[in-house]
Formats: structure tokens, sequence, C-alpha cells
């Protein structure tokens, strides 16, 4: 049975970021036990408003969020990368069921979100965008590059 994951560890931006939804925020990430290190997200809130009213909220422990019963706290703090396919990417968000099969979107109210722009290109390593199970289904997944991946496109 292969090793879990890295969990993606204590993420959070400032109160002043997330209230002006400035163009950046960070996740703070441990990987096999190390002291967190933050990872600098740039958002592209110009072309993808929602997207990045979604991502900053489930970074933001400090809001208040619509909560549910299978989701008393949305928020990508402890999360995992549940999937890291090496050359590829790393997926996480799934603060539901830690499998790649959960989702929540507090902008939703829970549900899913409609596709925004897809001016930006997947074009080298680092690029962060929301991982979904088909047109419109955007929730708290995403995926980081690690190279360029045209195919994504």
């Amino acid at each position: 049975r292969p090793p879990p994951p890295p969990p993606l560890a204590l993420p959070s931006i400032s109160r002043e970021m997330a209230d002006s939804i400035e163009s950046h925020c960070y996740l703070m990430v441990s990987v096999a036990g190390s002291d967190p290190l933050p990872v600098v997200i740039e958002l592209f809130t110009k072309d993808c408003p929602q997207t990045c009213k979604n991502f900053i909220a489930l970074c933001d422990t400090e809001k208040e969020c619509v909560t549910t019963k299978a989701s008393p706290q949305p928020t990508y703090r402890g999360c995992q990368f549940h999937r890291v396919i090496p050359n590829f990417m790393a997926q996480g968000g799934d603060f539901e069921r830690f499998d790649g099969t959960g989702g929540y979107s507090p902008i939703a109210a829970g549900g899913a979100f409609r596709d925004e722009s897809f001016r930006r290109l997947h074009d080298k390593a680092g690029i962060l965008s929301m991982a979904n199970s088909g047109k419109n289904t955007n929730k708290s997944q995403f995926f980081i590059t690690f190279q360029a991946t045209p195919h994504l496109n």
C-alpha cells in the first residue's frame, strides 16, 4: 500500500487580502512531515473572479462560510494532495473525502459553480487550475502543474 500523500498544511491568507481579493494568496505546504513552507498562488481575478473568490474563501479560515453537515468547515486547512503524478501535477482540495471524490464550493452553497475564462494556458510549471468532473462542475478541488501541460488547454 502506498504511503499517504503529503498534507496541505495550514493554508491561509491575510484578512486584508481576503477583503480586497488581491491577486495573490498562499498555501502552507508540508511534504513528508517537513516544516510547512508557503507556496504563493497568483490569482487571475479579472479573468476568473468567481474562481478566485472561491479559492480565497477556502484558504481563509477566518471568514464565515456556508456550512453543511457533510462539510462543517469548508477549508483547505489540513487538506492533502490526494493525487500526485510525477512530471505532471499534484491535485488537492478534497477536504470532504480526501480521495478525489469530494468537493464543496462556499460561493455556491456547497454546489458547483460555472466555468469562467479559459484564456490562461497551462504553459509552464506552477499553474493552478480547478479540477472538476466536466463542464460547470467546479467546487474545491484544484491541481498545480509540474511542467507545461498543453493538452489541458
